[in-house]
């Protein structure tokens, strides 16, 4: 059986970063067009 892994290995900046870029690229992709940067903005938690 596997071991666990190592929670010190957890990078929660990169997993923040890859749940935003994933957002994004679902947002993307179910839209019509180009997403307005308002939109953007939200997805990435700037606005």
């Amino acid at each position: 059986m596997p071991e666990p892994l190592d929670a010190r290995l957890r990078d929660e900046d990169a997993l923040d970063e890859i749940e935003m870029t994933s957002n994004l690229m679902i947002a993307a992709s179910e839209s019509d067009g180009e997403l307005p940067q308002d939109e953007i903005d939200r997805i990435l938690g700037v606005a």
